[in-house]
């Protein structure tokens, strides 16, 4: 074997395991700090410009509605958490989305090995039902021992496993 093969065999070989390396690196900062989420400025600009321009005109602001208007009768106030390492804590519902997983900025931040990063989130819908959606875990999200292939309606008192931790809605 000629010396400019051998050599080419070498830098293709020092080459191969530096990408190897390169991508292991981003795997550990993306499962450490999570990925990271942009919002696109186009429709939120042309609010804002819209707003502005309102406000120029004199008229006044518009009324948003939050959590899709009047609570219903019997909904749950509350998402409690009756398993795991964080038993008995408690998020007040609000109408406001509550994310879990290990990330730091999460709502609900869960302390075990079987949670991603970014796990699962729990919103309203426009009639006041409470959705939960599995954001592509590894381990999965289990609401009353089924497995979330889509975004779910909660039924109150049902159980939400994600890893060790049970989490339930409650009046």
């Amino acid at each position: 074997m000629s010396e400019l093969t051998l050599t080419v065999m070498r830098l293709g070989f020092l080459a191969v395991l530096w990408l190897f390396v390169i991508v292991a690196v981003q795997v550990i900062r993306s499962d450490l700090f999570g990925t990271r989420v942009t919002q696109r400025g186009s429709r939120r600009g042309a609010d804002q410009r819209s707003q502005q321009q309102q406000r120029q005109q004199g008229a006044p602001p518009p009324q948003r509605q939050q959590g899709g208007g009047r609570q219903r009768r019997g909904a749950p106030t509350k998402l409690v958490v009756s398993e795991g390492t964080l038993t008995g804590t408690t998020v007040a519902l609000q109408g406001q989305t509550i994310t879990l997983g290990r990330a730091h900025d999460s709502t609900i931040v869960l302390d075990d090995d079987y949670a991603s990063s970014r796990h699962a989130r729990i919103y309203p819908d426009r009639d006041g039902q409470w959705i939960v959606e599995d954001l592509g875990s590894t381990n999965g999200t289990y609401l009353d021992r089924t497995r979330l292939t889509t975004p779910t309606p909660i039924p109150l008192g049902a159980p939400i496993r994600i890893g060790k931790t049970v989490i339930e809605l409650r009046k």
